[in-house]
């Protein structure tokens, strides 16, 4: 996961998200995730997970999540 808050946020048209207090929220949120997922990565691998599973699992939870509106 790169340390760095994304500089562009597309929009489904591929437009840059502009509004100000949209992009605060986002990088609020970017940088709160980081943290919260370094973290949990770094206690699992601590107590024995394996570092690659631990990764994967990550990354499914990721792939797993559902569009806002959708269950």
């Amino acid at each position: 996961m790169p340390d760095e808050t994304p500089k562009i946020w597309p929009q489904p048209d591929g437009a840059p998200v502009s509004c100000t207090e949209k992009l605060v929220v986002l990088r609020e949120n970017w940088e709160e995730l980081r943290d919260v997922m370094r973290d949990a990565f770094e206690d699992a691998v601590l107590m024995g997970v394996d570092e690659g599973e631990m990764r994967r699992m990550i990354a499914e939870m990721a792939a797993s999540l559902a569009r806002p509106g959708e269950q």
